[in-house]
């Protein structure tokens, strides 16, 4: 006897959303590239409703605004580099409320017929707003304009959701990512890259054959600082060494902690004479900066520097390393110095501070004898 029971007939819209979540999950567990998984995401919602113009808007959680990750349409150009406030717009009204917006003719509604007025360039017919969450956490939004109006059904809307759902797990997984590599190639205790990170960057600018030079900064009696306050003290002062690293150098050159308190400098394009700059200047505000003042401390700090620059201190990465160690040891015999390689010493600090009359040795500045007390 045949079975003659009645099985559901998949309609075509909905076998066409089928075909949407396959292909996004695919690339969701085929890359971990957050601009390829939401371009890929957008490029399906696209497809499905139509819109004249949409875009993907991203919460940036330190200035409380948003801005463009992904832009289509008229005028997409122009949005790069725009910021919209929290609670501004309409998709500063989705990020900050968390509720989607769906406005299929804004002609019939008085408050987006009123927005729609005041900003004619937009053109706007149709408003469609969903928010990227995750948990209770808005991540984004999704804005389409001007879309198929007769695809704005609840059931249109829900699987708008759904594709923000999958938007957001790509946003979590990429920024998990993010997180994992920044911890491989990140010191714990400054922030900043360790030797294995330092060896990479090493690698890669040999092959590339251009210019660079490599600092190496011992600190002066560092070992004085955990003997009178603590290896607490002494990591705190570290990461604050290591900050001002950052700040002296700047975004386009890198910072290491090599080890113990040994810290590398990387200056990309930089020639032996403006390395020689670069690397006065960082000893001079490591000299002249104060640390741990939040811990009711003033301590002073100094370093002794070594300076080598690729290719004519040393061409193979082992080399360049060998050449700015021996300059830093140099250093190390009068200590508050600089030597560069093929220079020798080249800056030197005097060894006694003069303080009310009497004299302190650099050492005894270090270890916080003078520090001052907070208020």
């Amino acid at each position: 006897m045949k079975d003659r029971r009645q099985f559901p007939v998949i309609e075509s819209r909905q076998m066409d959303h089928l075909r949407v979540f396959h292909d996004v999950a695919r690339a969701l567990t085929s890359s971990l590239e957050l601009e390829e998984i939401l371009g890929a995401i957008m490029d399906k919602m696209a497809q499905f409703f139509g819109p004249e113009k949409w875009s993907m808007l991203m919460v940036d959680e330190k200035s409380s605004e948003l801005y463009y990750a992904i832009a289509v349409g008229e005028n997409a150009e122009s949005l790069k580099g725009l910021r919209v406030p929290l609670g501004e717009g309409v998709a500063g009204w989705v990020a900050s409320t968390g509720n989607p917006l769906v406005v299929p003719d804004v002609a019939l509604d008085p408050h987006w017929s009123a927005f729609a007025n005041k900003h004619p360039d937009l053109m706007i017919k149709s408003i469609a707003c969903v928010p990227v969450r995750s948990g209770n956490k808005t991540l984004g939004v999704i804005q389409l304009l001007n879309s198929k109006l007769d695809l704005m059904s609840e059931y249109s809307i829900s699987f708008l959701r759904i594709l923000c759902d999958y938007a957001a797990i790509a946003i979590q997984n990429a920024r998990s990512m993010t997180l994992i590599q920044e911890l491989t190639i990140t010191d714990d205790v400054t922030g900043l890259f360790n030797p294995r990170h330092l060896y990479t960057m090493l690698e890669e600018h040999v092959a590339s054959g251009r210019v660079f030079s490599l600092m190496f900064v011992d600190l002066d009696h560092f070992k004085s600082v955990n003997d009178t306050h603590g290896h607490l003290i002494g990591s705190r002062l570290l990461a604050e060494i290591g900050n001002l690293m950052k700040r002296s150098l700047g975004p386009h050159n890198s910072a290491f902690r090599y080890g113990g308190d040994e810290f590398v400098a990387l200056l990309p394009g930089m020639g032996k004479s403006a390395a020689s700059g670069t690397t006065m200047a960082l000893r001079e505000d490591l000299r002249t900066a104060r640390f741990l003042e939040g811990a009711g401390l003033a301590l002073s700090a100094s370093g002794s520097f070594g300076l080598a620059t690729f290719p004519e201190d040393g061409d193979t990465v082992q080399a360049i390393l060998r050449a700015a160690d021996t300059m830093m040891y140099e250093a190390k015999v009068t200590r508050d110095s600089v030597a560069v390689a093929g220079k020798g010493l080249v800056g030197a600090a005097a060894k006694i501070a003069i303080d009310s009359g009497s004299r302190r040795s650099v050492s005894e500045i270090l270890v916080g004898r003078d520090a001052v007390p907070r208020g």
